[in-house]
C-alpha cells in the first residue's frame, strides 16, 4: 500500500515528515511536491545495495508468540536466518557464527551493553516505546564501527504530537504502562513507559527468603523547532534485582541517556548530532564468604553525521565519531570490619575511540548500483594504570615438559600517568556492496566488509552473562579484525504478496581471545596472563521466505553454517588449545529452520505460532575417567567435541480483541502457549556417578522450560 502525502500538509503537520524522515530518509529539496511512503515494509528493495539486514516494526514483532506472554524484541531475532543464541533463557545473540560481544547494539543511537533481564528471560527493550529495529549481519555502513559482528538498531517512537494516549498491559509476571502525548501541540511532545516484574512476590509464599525481580524506564522528548530542525532526547534505566537465603545480593542493568539534534544546513544536506551517555554497573555482595564486588563500564560517545544528496545518483554519508571507555574491572570491599578480605580495587581501564567515514551509493544506471565506503578508526589505551613488563613480552609461558601454558612471572612494571598513551591502533575499514537488476523482479548483490573491534568481552561461558568483564584493547590485547563476503538473489513476485532472499556467506578473523586451561577471569588483576590470540571463520548459507501481504502472512527461514575457532601454538614447539586443530566455538548451529505464521481470523482474532527447529550446541564431554588415589578425573580430548540434542519447540498464541471503534479504551486478550508438546530441551548434560553403583557414570540433562502457558491483558486509551 502506498500514502501520497502533499507538501502543504507536511508543513502543516511537520511531525508526519519528521517520522518518516528517519525512516525512508527521502531527498526533501523546495520543489519537492510530494512525498510517497511505502509501507510494504517486508518487500525486498532489489535496487538497493543493502543486504544482509533485516527489518521489523513494532506490530510485527507484537504479533509473535514468546515464552511467558511478554513481546520481546530480541526473541524475535531468533525466528530470522543467522540469528541464534545459547539456548533458552540465555541472553544475548549471535549472528552468523559470531560471539555475543561481537554485536553493537543500539538503542537512539547510544550503546546498550546488557541487553536482557533475569539472565535471558526477557530483553530490556519494552515493545510499548520501541518504533522498529533494523539488524545488519553483513554489509555494515561505514557509519558503524566498533564491533566486528553485526549492528542492531533500535529506534524508539516519538509521543504523540496531538493527543494524550496510554497503553499498557498486565501480564502472569510483568506488568507494563506507557504515556505519550503534547507538550505543545504539533510542536514538542513525550512519551514515558515502564515495567516491572513480580514474580518475587510469589516466594513469599514459600519458606525461600529469596526474590528475583526487575524493573525498567524508558522516556523521549521530542521538539520540532521548525520542519528543518528536531531535538530528541532519549532515555533509558534498567535494573535486575536476585537475593537468594542470604547467600548472595545481585543487582545490575543499564542507564543510558541519548541527545539527538538533526537539522537541515541546505536543501541537499541533512546534518545528525548525537551525544551519548551509557553506564552499565553488576553488583554482587557475598555475606557468607563477607565481600561485596562490582565492576561495569562506562562510555561516552559523540557523533556527528552529514547526508548529502549530491545528485540524482549519487548519495554521500559522511561524519566523525569519538568515544571514551572507562572500565571498572573489578571493586571489592569487604562487608564487616572483621572480614578477612582487604579492600581492593582492580586499576581502572581507560580508553579513546575515534573515527571519521564516508558512505557512497552510486546508480550507475537503471540497474546497477553500487555503495562503497571506508572508516577509519583510532584507539588509544589510556594511563592511569601500571603494567606489567614480561620476558620476551611474553604474559603466557608454555610449559614444554607437562605441554601446558601457564602464568608468565612480571620481570617489572612500568606506571603511565594519566592520559598518558598505553597502546594505540588504527585500522581501514574498507566496505563495498553492489546490486544488479536481472530482471523487473528480481536481482543479484554482493558485499564485502572488514570492522574492528578494539574491547573485548572476558568470559568463558556460551551465553553472555552479567558477571562477564569488558576490557580494552592494550599491550597485550590485539583488536579483533573480521573480514566477511556475501552474496545473494533477491525477488519479489505475486505483486509483492511474496519474497525470497538467498545469501551466503564467508567470514575469517584474528585475535579473537582465548583461554588456558584452568584460567581465572573475575578479580583477575593481570588478566593478560592467562589469555591468548585465535583465529575464526564462519560460512553458511540462509534461506528467508516470506509472505507479506493478506490476512495470512509469515515467513520460512533455514540456515546452514559453520562457525570454528583455531588457537595454535605461537611456535611449531607449542601445542596451542586443542593440540592447535580448528574446533567448533560455542555459537556452531548446523542446522536452524524457523517457521513463523500469523493469521487474522476475523476483526476479534488473531492467531500467530512459530517452530524452531536447531542443532544441538556444541559442548566437550569427557572420553573417559580413570582413578588417581581415591578421585575420579574424566579424560578430554578435543575441545566441543560433541552436541547436546536437537532443539525444538512450538509456540501458539491466541490474540482476542473486542472490535468498539466508537470506544476511546481499547483492549485485547492475549492466549499464548510456549513450548506446546513439552519438549525438554537440554540446556545442558552433566555427568555423575551412579549412586547405586559408583562405577557406573550417568549422564544428567538440565532443562529450563517444559510447557509455559500465559495470558495478558492490554489496553489502549
Amino acid at each position: 500500500m502506498k500514502i501520497t502525502i502533499g507538501f502543504l500538509s507536511v508543513l502543516c503537520f511537520p511531525f508526519v515528515a519528521t517520522a518518516q524522515v528517519d525512516e525512508e530518509e527521502y531527498h526533501a529539496t523546495e520543489t519537492l511536491d510530494e512525498i510517497i511512503i511505502d509501507t510494504t515494509v517486508n518487500r525486498v528493495d532489489l535496487k538497493s545495495t543493502e543486504m544482509s539486514v533485516n527489518q521489523m516494526t513494532a506490530e510485527e514483532i507484537k504479533k509473535i508468540p514468546v515464552v511467558l506472554g511478554e513481546t520481546d524484541v530480541l526473541k524475535t531475532l531468533l525466528l530470522l536466518p543467522g540469528v541464534t543464541n545459547a539456548g533458552e533463557g540465555a541472553s544475548g545473540f549471535n549472528v552468523r557464527g559470531g560471539g555475543s560481544d561481537q554485536n553493537l547494539i543500539l538503542l537512539d543511537q547510544a550503546t546498550v551493553y546488557g541487553s536482557s533481564h533475569l539472565y535471558g528471560f526477557f530483553s530490556v527493550f519494552n515493545n510499548d516505546v520501541v518504533k522498529n529495529l533494523k539488524l545488519y549481519k553483513g554489509g555494515i555502513p561505514a557509519t558503524y564501527g566498533s564491533r566486528a559482528s553485526s549492528v542492531l538498531e533500535i529506534n524508539q517512537r516519538n509521543g504523540d504530537f496531538q493527543n494524550f494516549k496510554s497503553t499498557g498491559g498486565i501480564g502472569l509476571l510483568t506488568s507494563r504502562l506507557a504515556i505519550e502525548g503534547p507538550i505543545i501541540k504539533d510542536k514538542m511532545s513525550f512519551i514515558a513507559a515502564g515495567r516491572g516484574s513480580y514474580a518475587h512476590l510469589f516466594l513469599k509464599l514459600t519458606d525461600l527468603k529469596s526474590t528475583a525481580f526487575f524493573y525498567d524506564f524508558n522516556a523521549k522528548w521530542s521538539y520540532i523547532v521548525r520542519p528543518n530542525n528536531e531535538w530528541h532526547a532519549s532515555l533509558y534505566f534498567g535494573r535486575d534485582v536476585f537475593r537468594f537465603n542470604k547467600l548472595f545480593d545481585n543487582d545490575f542493568g543499564n542507564t543510558v541517556i541519548s541527545l539527538h539534534q538533526k537539522h537541515k544546513l541546505h536543501s541537499d544536506i541533512t546534518g545528525k548530532a548525537y551525544l551519548n551517555f551509557t553506564d552499565y554497573q553488576y553488583n554482587l555482595k557475598l555475606p557468607f564468604v563477607g565481600f561485596d564486588w562490582s565492576s561495569g563500564i562506562k562510555t561516552y560517545d559523540v557523533k556527528y553525521l552529514l547526508q548529502h544528496y549530491f545528485s540524482p545518483e549519487i548519495t554521500l554519508k559522511y561524519g566523525v565519531q569519538s568515544q571514551f571507555y572507562r572500565f571498572n574491572p573489578g571493586h571489592f570491599r569487604p562487608l564487616k570490619n572483621d572480614s578477612s578480605f582487604n579492600e581492593f580495587q582492580i586499576a581502572p581501564k581507560y580508553a579513546w575511540e575515534n573515527a571519521y567515514f564516508i558512505d557512497a551509493n552510486h546508480e550507475i544506471n537503471n540497474k546497477l548500483t553500487f555503495s562503497y565506503g571506508m572508516r577509519h578508526s583510532f584507539f588509544h589505551q589510556l594511563g592511569y594504570e601500571t603494567i606489567n613488563l614480561y620476558q620476551d613480552h611474553q604474559p603466557v609461558l608454555y610449559n614444554h615438559d607437562l605441554n601446558y601454558y601457564e602464568k608468565a612471572k612480571p620481570i617489572g612494571t612500568k606506571h603511565y600517568q594519566s592520559g598518558e598513551t598505553i597502546a594505540s591502533f588504527h585500522n581501514f575499514e574498507p566496505r563495498f556492496a553492489v546490486s544488479y537488476l536481472t530482471g523487473e523482479d528480481h536481482s543479484v548483490k554482493a558485499s564485502y566488509s572488514k570492522t574492528t573491534q578494539y574491547i573485548h568481552l572476558i568470559s568463558n561461558t556460551a551465553a553472555a552473562t552479567p558477571l562477564d568483564i569488558w576490557t580494552p584493547s592494550g599491550k597485550y590485547i590485539q583488536p579483533q579484525i573480521v573480514h566477511q563476503y556475501a552474496a545473494g538473489f533477491f525477488q519479489n513476485f505475486a505483486d509483492d504478496t511474496y519474497s525470497l532472499e538467498i545469501e551466503s556467506y564467508f567470514k575469517h578473523g584474528k585475535n579473537r581471545l582465548d583461554y588456558i586451561d584452568g584460567a581465572e577471569l573475575i578479580g583477575n588483576p593481570a588478566i593478560e596472563q592467562v589469555l591468548l590470540h585465535g583465529k575464526t571463520k564462519s560460512y553458511g548459507i540462509e534461506f528467508l521466505f516470506r509472505k507479506n501481504k493478506g490476512n495470512f502472512t509469515g515467513w520460512v527461514a533455514y540456515t546452514w553454517a559453520k562457525s570454528l575457532q583455531q588457537t595454535a601454538g605461537r611456535t611449531p614447539q607449542e601445542m596451542g588449545i586443542n593440540h592447535g586443530k580448528w574446533y567448533r566455538t560455542p555459537h556452531d548451529r548446523t542446522h536452524d529452520l524457523t517457521v513463523v505464521a500469523m493469521y487474522q481470523i476475523s476483526p476479534k482474532w488473531h492467531i500467530g505460532g512459530n517452530f524452531t527447529l536447531q542443532s544441538g550446541r556444541p559442548v566437550t564431554y569427557p572420553v573417559g575417567k580413570y582413578q588417581f588415589m581415591d578421585m575420579t578425573i574424566n579424560d578430554y580430548n578435543h575441545r566441543n567435541n560433541y552436541s547436546l540434542p536437537s532443539f525444538h519447540h512450538l509456540d501458539l498464541s491466541f490474540t482476542y480483541t473486542p472490535h468498539n471503534p466508537n470506544k476511546k479504551w481499547q483492549r485485547e486478550w492475549v492466549f499464548s502457549v510456549y513450548n506446546v508438546y513439552n519438549r525438554k530441551n537440554a540446556a545442558s548434560i552433566n555427568f555423575r556417578q551412579n549412586e547405586n553403583n559408583m562405577q557406573q557414570t550417568e549422564a544428567v540433562k538440565l532443562s529450563v522450560f517444559g510447557i509455559v502457558p500465559s495470558v495478558s491483558y492490554n489496553f489502549k486509551f
